[in-house]
Order: structure tokens, then sequence, then C-alpha cells
């Protein structure tokens, strides 16, 4: 079973999504997703380079393609390359599933767990708005929640941003006390000083994880942060290999490994980044914005994976792009559960993304008061 073609679709909501189909020459067709958004141009430029060694070689050499992708042309793949790969590899585990007849997850293992506990994303810039809203979903049934800093107008002041942060914390957990799970994704706008403050301030909330509350481009920022707070902290989504997450689990600097599955080289770097995470008793909780393939890669990783603690639901099943998808993964009461059909388990109509058009423009920013960037 030979590649014979890769395919790409760039589809818009609020943002665009990247979606590949790797064709063979037995009629298998295998899904993935690359995950950077606002950089689709650079993806496909990406995997259209990777065509000439992909292309007429056997799809079930999964490990041997993923050495391919990362390591030929002699420069190391990272970022939209990553993220390129991501797909590709993605893709070409659906393929060998398919192939075999059985669930994605049956490769890795099989399952040792028969739910996927999930989060979503909650949503408002005052206490009130943003408790309001956790009680929504709390009703929905999610037993997660997450929100991050809140900004007015593009304008995000760390100190003020700071003070509400902690107010609408504890307005959560006023409203609905120890029943939910809270997650703060700091989306890394704040410098060290100011991520220690809210770490500390917050401890006494028992948040599950702080998410990104520091820039990680020098790794030793984190161990600052972690000799500072006892905080449980997350980091991981913006790395593209299991050598950037090294030194952070080789020394313990971090409690939550927050790997995406369409930027850290797919399922075949995943597993690996996983097992290094299990020596070190860190649990995985997969980052995940992004649309119904990247959902369901992510739920048969975390059924096969020992150290998985809770997933990233930002768009629920069911809720997105069902004429591209009409067949997704399942959610039901806080938790993501597979089709159980072969592969991925998701079907693909790719003559609706016509109906769907990139979304075109510069990408989203923040900015302080003076004018200058803060990270979105």
């Amino acid at each position: 079973m030979k590649i014979t073609d890769i395919k790409t679709h760039v589809v818009g909501l609020d943002r665009n999504f990247t979606f590949v189909e790797v064709e063979t020459d037995s009629g298998i067709t295998g899904l993935g997703e690359a995950g950077i958004t606002f950089r689709e141009d650079a993806q496909l430029g990406f995997i259209e380079a990777l065509k000439p060694s992909l292309i007429g070689q056997p799809a079930g050499q999964i490990e041997h393609l993923w050495q391919t992708m990362t390591r030929c042309g002699f420069f190391p793949t990272t970022g939209v390359g990553a993220a390129a790969v991501s797909a590709i590899d993605i893709a070409l585990w659906d393929i060998k599933a398919k192939s075999f007849n059985v669930p994605l997850y049956e490769l890795l293992g099989g399952k040792v767990r028969n739910q996927v506990l999930s989060y979503t994303h909650i949503h408002g810039m005052t206490p009130e708005t943003l408790a309001a809203d956790a009680k929504v979903k709390y009703d929905q049934g999610w037993k997660v929640i997450r929100f991050q800093p809140p900004h007015e107008d593009g304008v995000f002041e760390p100190r003020a941003a700071i003070r509400t942060t902690i107010a609408q914390v504890a307005a959560i957990r006023n409203l609905l006390g120890d029943n939910v799970e809270i997650i703060l994704d700091v989306h890394t706008r704040l410098n060290p000083n100011d991520a220690i403050v809210l770490c500390n301030s917050l401890e006494q909330y028992n948040l599950l994880f702080i998410e990104d509350p520091v820039r990680v481009e020098n790794v030793a920022v984190v161990e600052r942060l972690r000799n500072a707070t006892s905080v449980p902290i997350a980091i991981g989504e913006q790395f593209s290999s299991k050598w950037e997450f090294a030194p952070l689990i080789e020394n313990n600097w971090f409690d939550f490994c927050r790997m995406d599955l369409c930027v850290a080289g797919g399922f075949t770097e995943a597993r690996k980044i996983a097992g290094m995470c299990e020596s070190h008793y860190i649990p995985i909780s997969p980052h995940n914005p992004l649309g119904p393939v990247a959902t369901a890669a992510c739920v048969h990783l975390d059924l096969a994976t020992s150290n998985f603690a809770v997933q990233e639901c930002a768009r629920p099943p069911g809720t997105i792009l069902p004429e591209l998808f009409p067949t997704q993964v399942l959610w039901d009461g806080g938790f993501l559960y597979t089709q159980d059909a072969p592969g991925l388990g998701i079907e693909f109509n790719p003559d609706a993304a016509k109906h769907y058009p990139p979304v075109k423009g510069d990408a989203p920013r923040l900015r302080r008061d003076d004018g200058s960037y803060v990270n979105w």
C-alpha cells in the first residue's frame, strides 16, 4: 500500500482549520490536521515540499516516514514544518488502523480507560459574567472549565488583569464551590514576576492547573517559576518535538504536559513525549482548540495513554463543521468517546469545504495601554 497523493483543505469559521487527506493505491484515505492557525499558507507550502519524499512510499512505514519528514533537507523541522508533519503523521496512522479494520487506539496498545474526561472554555470579562457562563457549562455536564485572563478592546494590562482574574476565580468558587475543576490559561502574557504573583494569589482556590503563565523560549524561566510557587503548572502547546520538552521533563519543572498532536509531530512523536512524561509521573493534557480531526486524534491517544489527565475540547463534537464531518467522536456528560469505527472513526465530506472559505486578514493580537505588544 503506497502513498499516491496528499490533498489539503483550509476552511474557515472564527478561525481557520487545515485538514489533510493522504491517499493510497489501496483506496484507503487517511485524515490529518495541522495546528498552527493564521500560518496556513506556510503549512501548505511545507506539505507540498514534502510530497516528493512521500509519494510512492509505503504508507505503513510510519516511523521511517516520520524520520524522513523531520530530517530530510538537513535543517530541523520545527514550527509550521512540524505542524505539517503532524497532519501527515496522523493521516498515516488513520490509514494503518483502517487497513487492519480496527479503531486507531488498538494500534497504540489498546484502551486503558473507557472514557476521556474533557474540559471546555468559558467566557466573560467580569467576575459576574464569567461565573454565569461557568454555571451554564456546569449545568450542561462539564466537570472541568477553562478561561483566560481578561482584556478590554484588545488592551491587556498585566496588573489590572491579575486583579480581575483573582476576582473571577473567587466568583466561580463562590457560585459552584468545589464541584467544578478550574483551569486558567494565561497564554504566556505575563513576565515572571507577575506570573509568580498571580500563581501564589490563586493557591487558595485549588486550581487544577495554570497553563502557560510565562513565555518559554528561555526554559530557565520555568525553573524560576517552579521554585517560587506550588500551584500546578501546565506547559507545552507551542513545542514542536520531544527535544523541546526534554529539559522541563527531566528537571520536573512542570506538572501537566500540554503537547499538541497537530503541532508536535502527530501520534509518532506524541507517544514518545508521553512516555518521557510517564517516567517522571507527569500526566498529559493535550492542547486542542482545533477541529474534528484533532479532537478524534486526541481521544484515541488519551484512551491508550496511562498518564492522561484531562482533554481540552474547545469545540464539542457535532457542534463544529457537521457538513464536512458528518460522523465525529462523541461527547456526553463531560466525557469524550470514540465511535469505535476503523481508524480515527470519523467521516469527511471534502465537497462541503467550499461552503467555508478561509478567514483572511491579520492574526489577532493584544497590546498594552502604551501600544506595546502583548502575546495573544
